[in-house]
């Protein structure tokens, strides 16, 4: 199977390391296209906005290739969403993968063409760590291999839940940030998943409030939370935590809202196909009353070897 590299982001902050990446995926039979070149990487970026938009184009052109995976996150794809013909990158029929500032590329494909991609791992650091996560790993062939597809969650506090939508999110900021331009689909009846990292509880909630005042929030079936983490507290706030927020949150919201989907800046990451339609339902036979699966079908898949 070949898996194509590309930049739209940032670069690789150990060459080494995704050598040695590389090289793992190599010897487990893929054939790995990368368009990622180190020595062109530009400012904090994988090169200029045109270097990053061509290696995109590149991957999504050659025939070889099946899966055009982001070389990492950080920041960048909002600088070249004008530019990305995504037409050409559904007509291609690759599986996009990626989380992250990578959300970015998932909104405008999906409002663009309706096309489904993935949200996932990422070269950097799921590839290259020293000892790779298998639960990261598994989840991201699983998924890719479909047809279905299902994720186990849990979190205190839960409400029960039986319901169907499309399957869509990701990072908090880089939603937010899309709100009132072209790459924000319309999603009625979804199921909205999200998370962050370095970002208060206090933003966290700022941001879910603006996706609430602009009318989205309403719109969905229910808000499902990720990974919130690498935030620190101060003592001005008073009391006032995640867990605060979250209650807050929950009072102001019509419809469920629930928390701990293995997603996010975190070592064990779940894939989802974004765009997918869904089931989430609580685990009515699990001890854990919070408990829940995610389950996608009706997805592009890689075609059988």
């Amino acid at each position: 199977m070949g898996i194509a590299i590309a930049a739209p982001g940032g670069y690789a902050l150990d060459e080494e390391a995704l050598a040695r990446g590389i090289a793992r995926m190599e010897a487990q039979g893929f054939v790995v296209h990368n368009y990622y070149e180190p020595e062109l990487k530009h400012q904090r970026f994988g090169g200029t906005d045109e270097a990053r938009l061509a290696q995109l184009n590149a991957a999504a052109a050659d025939p070889q290739v099946q899966v055009v995976m982001a070389l990492r996150g950080s920041y960048g794809i909002s600088r070249i969403l004008p530019q990305i013909d995504f037409g050409a990158m559904a007509d291609s029929g690759k599986l996009f993968v990626g989380y992250s500032d990578f959300t970015a590329f998932h909104m405008g494909l999906l409002q663009a063409t309706g096309r489904i991609s993935f949200a996932g791992p990422m070269i950097c650091d799921d590839f290259i760590r020293d000892e790779p996560v298998d639960y990261t790993l598994n989840q991201l062939w699983d998924c890719l291999r479909g047809p279905v597809h299902s994720v186990h969650g849990s979190g205190g506090g839960n409400p029960k839940v039986d319901l169907q939508g499309t399957l869509w999110g990701g990072n908090l900021a880089m939603l937010v940030h899309l709100l009132g331009t072209p790459y924000f689909p319309q999603i009625d009846g979804g199921i909205l998943f999200v998370e962050d990292i370095n970002e208060h509880p206090y933003r966290i909630e700022r941001m879910l409030l603006q996706l609430l005042h602009a009318g989205v929030l309403d719109r969905q079936k229910a808000l499902v939370l990720g990974d919130v983490s690498g935030y620190r507290l101060a003592a001005f706030d008073n009391g006032y935590d995640f867990d605060a927020m979250l209650a807050y949150v929950r009072s102001r919201l019509s419809i469920p809202v629930l928390t701990g989907l293995p997603f996010g800046h975190i070592k064990e990451r779940c894939t989802l196909p974004f765009g997918a339609r869904a089931h989430l339902a609580s685990d009515s036979a699990a001890a854990d009353a919070g408990s829940f699966t995610l389950t996608a079908s009706g997805y592009p898949t890689l075609a059988p070897a």
